[in-house]
Formats: C-alpha cells, structure tokens, sequence
C-alpha cells in the first residue's frame, strides 16, 4: 500500500502539472487528466494501493492504516530526487526519518480487531459531509501557490478520511454482492472521486510534498478518532502511551513536511513550466 501510493502521488503530479491550471471546481479535469498514460499508470497505482488499504482496514485500526498512507509521502519524495531531481532540504528528511518511526510505533501498538458497523446518523452525517467538502473546495480552488496546495490537499484529506471510515465496516461484509448493494459503497466512491478532484487541484498550484502531506494530516485524525469511538479500534493493553507517540510524531512530521516542502512544479504566465524537471519530462508540443 505504502510503495502503490508513493508511486501514484509521483506520477499523478507529473500528470497535474501538464494540465492547463484550472481555477474552480470542473470534473472535466479529470477526463483530461485520463487522457495522459502518465495519469492512468498513477491510476492504477492508486487503485492497487486503495486495494490493499481496504484489505487492510478489515481488521487494522484507521488510526494505524491512515497513518500509514502518510508514509507513502517518503516514496514519493525519494522518487521525486532520483527520478525529477527534486531538492529537499535537511529539516524535510528528517522529518521523513521520523515519520518512519511514527509509523513503526503505530504498528507496535495497533491490534487487529473486527470493525462495528456504522450507525444511521452516522452514516447520513458522512453524507452531508461530502456536501460540505465540496462546497469549500469551492472557495478554495481560488487560492494559488502553496496556500492553494496545503487548502484542497486537506479538503482531499477529509474527503479520504471519510472514505476510510466507511471503507473499514464495508470491508467485513460477506461478499462482493451485498457490499455493491450497501450504500456504504457509493458513499466510498463520492468520497473518493471528490478527493481524487481536490487532490489533483492541489498538485496543480505548488509543491506535490506539500499536497500530499497536508491531504494526509487532515484525513488521519479523523478518521483515527472515529475509529476509536465507533469503529471497535483496538489498542494492545499497556501500548496506549506508544499509540499517542506514534500518531503525534507522524503527525508532526507530516505537517512540518508543508512547511518546509519547497514547491516542485508550478505554472507560470502563459501556462508554461518553469521548473526544470517539469520541462524535462514534458512531451514535445505540450506545456
């Protein structure tokens, strides 16, 4: 899961950054977007990585799995150097070193349990959240640079957070037939194509770390609080202090990460790239 979104955020962000800059919410990024082999192989990844999370969420706390979607940050970065000669400061990889061990004490302290499952009211208010999400994507697809990143990658975060809490009950039903006729499923898949588009703006206006990384600090607590409210989330007996640690340093880490995640690809004037890994992997006859 962790390798599968790693890769998916690298290339999904070449993708974004060869698409004219789109200055309000239009689903129509994304069929061009689908247009780009480059897009479709992030994808896939993405989808593979959506797979194993949901796999994971059958028996895993949120708070373990949505953290460690987090660490698919570090690959992108570290592909990002040797693939896009990205730069990244000292502070930023050691904020990704520790990251890593946030997730290694998540992992220590989680215990496997059955997910509940959701009650009505819940349910209808992660409805009425998707609503919300998209309305102040609304207002915040204006914004520009990195205040317009770190914006629509947390409303992409809420967006997955909610996708994550419904994924964990729907993971535990018996068969593919009864979770198609759940509507848990299609509230899975509003959540997520919202936060697919919001992320995809992110990308659009600034740095990829600092989207990604602002998209999995606002999606983790959440998604970790209500699984440990409604969720049966579980902690092993004695490892509660370990769970805090981790889950505070990770995220600590993730958000200093869109403090000091420098941008990696941006418009300028005219629609043209003005980075050079940008221009570089750039198609002939294409901004």
């Amino acid at each position: 899961m962790v390798a599968a979104y790693g890769l998916a955020n690298l290339l999904q962000s070449i993708a974004a950054t060869r698409t004219g800059l789109h200055h309000r919410i239009d689903l129509g990024l994304l069929a061009r977007l689908t247009c780009q082999p480059v897009y479709l192989v992030g994808l896939g990844f993405q989808v593979l990585g959506f797979g194993f999370a949901f796999l994971a969420r059958r028996d895993l706390p949120l708070f373990l799995v949505q953290s460690s979607v987090a660490a698919g940050l570090g690959v992108t970065a570290v592909l990002g150097v040797l693939v896009l000669r990205w730069r990244l400061p000292r502070a930023e990889v050691a904020l990704l070193v520790l990251l890593f061990v946030g997730i290694a004490a998540l992992v220590l302290s989680a215990r496997p349990a059955p997910a509940k499952p959701l009650g009505f009211g819940v349910v209808v208010g992660l409805a009425a959240a998707l609503g919300v999400i998209a309305l102040l994507g609304v207002f915040a697809v204006r914004l520009h640079g990195a205040p317009g990143s770190v914006a629509l990658g947390s409303l992409a975060g809420l967006a997955f957070s909610a996708a994550a809490v419904v994924a964990r009950p729907l993971a535990s039903v018996d068969s593919w037939g009864a979770c198609v006729r759940s509507p848990l499923f299609y509230l899975l898949i509003a959540h997520s194509v919202v936060g697919q588009l919001l992320l995809a703006l992110a990308m659009q206006r600034g740095s990829t770390t600092a989207a990604v990384a602002a998209m999995d600090a606002a999606g983790a607590l959440p998604a970790a609080l209500i699984g440990l409210a409604l969720l049966n989330d579980k902690i092993w007996p004695g490892r509660e202090w370990l769970a805090g640690f981790g889950f505070l340093v990770t995220l600590v880490s993730v958000i200093g990460l869109t403090r000091y995640a420098e941008p990696q690809h941006h418009h300028a004037v005219g629609g043209r790239s003005g980075h050079p890994a940008a221009r570089k992997t750039a198609p002939a006859g294409r901004p």
